[in-house]
């Protein structure tokens, strides 16, 4: 078997060689249009490289593994990927056996000619504010807790915007701090803000968080963490196939925590888009 190793500038190429065995020789590259006759793709980094390399990943039928070596990881946890131990035990099963593939579902985010797909969350509003904020702090701190702390230092500046989501045929037009959609149940290094999300049901997420006295909501920020959001009053949550997001003015829209594109934009389900090496 051959296998192309996708890396993050900052990892050294040392990295792959506890995954290099006999049965399967890996090549280091660049982008994966740059290798041919590929059985397998590792990617080396967090949720930021693996959606810079989704344009290319989910237009191929060829698996990928990916080894969390990144901030956040949480796509790599959503896969049951919690360490880089895992990962390597997934790659040995799949070089003995190649059955651990399992296919998963995409978001796409258009707006105008752009689309740009994700793996993770979507977010507008607070999220994408804390964000841009995170993206600029350093990586030891972004390791951490970059996000909340992000979120925390943007909220008291912070005004509610004017949500406008359609999907299914019904319009919800109201001020909230933040809406997110999630394909995955998590982000921002562990906060479980879509928390029936799955990775192969066909749906996507929908949260949107409502205005709120600014109080409040720094006192529902711990239940995130474990999904119990959805029972406060002002949080709106629903699944669908695919939604249209407007607002009042312009609001940038984060997916993956990288920036994609301003609003309005329609978000979409991409079903079976990503065959993924995971555990056994």
């Amino acid at each position: 078997m051959t296998a192309a190793a996708l890396l993050h500038p900052s990892i050294p190429n040392s990295a792959i060689e506890p995954f290099q065995n006999k049965a399967c020789q890996i090549q280091i590259c660049e982008k994966l249009g740059t290798a041919e006759h590929l059985d397998a793709v590792l990617i080396f980094g967090g949720d930021g490289t693996v959606h810079r390399h989704l344009p290319q990943l989910h237009q191929s039928p060829i698996p990928a593994l990916v080894v969390p070596k990144g901030s956040g990881n949480d796509f790599a946890k959503a896969l049951g990927i919690a360490s880089e131990k895992a990962a390597l035990a997934a790659w040995k099963d799949f070089c003995d056996t190649g059955k651990n593939v399992r296919e998963i579902d995409l978001g796409i985010v258009e707006s105008g000619e752009a689309q740009i797909p994700f793996c993770c969350v979507l977010g507008a509003g607070l999220d994408s504010v804390a964000n841009a904020r995170a993206n600029r702090m350093p990586a030891w701190l972004r390791g951490s807790a970059g996000y909340l702390l992000a979120a925390l230092q943007s909220l008291p500046s912070f005004r509610p915007v004017i949500f406008s989501v359609t999907a299914g045929g019904r319009e919800i037009r109201r001020p909230g701090f933040l809406l997110a959609v999630g394909n995955a149940h998590r982000y921002g290094h562990g906060i479980k803000i879509a928390p029936r999300a799955a990775l192969d049901d066909g749906l996507l997420d929908v949260c949107l968080v409502g205005a709120m006295n600014k109080f409040k909501l720094l006192a529902s920020i711990p239940t995130v963490f474990f999904g119990a959001h959805l029972g406060i009053r002002e949080v709106e949550y629903f699944q669908a196939q695919e939604i249209r997001i407007d607002a009042d003015s312009p609001l940038e829209i984060y997916a993956d925590g990288e920036y994609a594109c301003l609003t309005p934009a329609t978000v979409r389900l991409l079903p079976r888009a990503l065959r993924v090496i995971t555990p056994a």
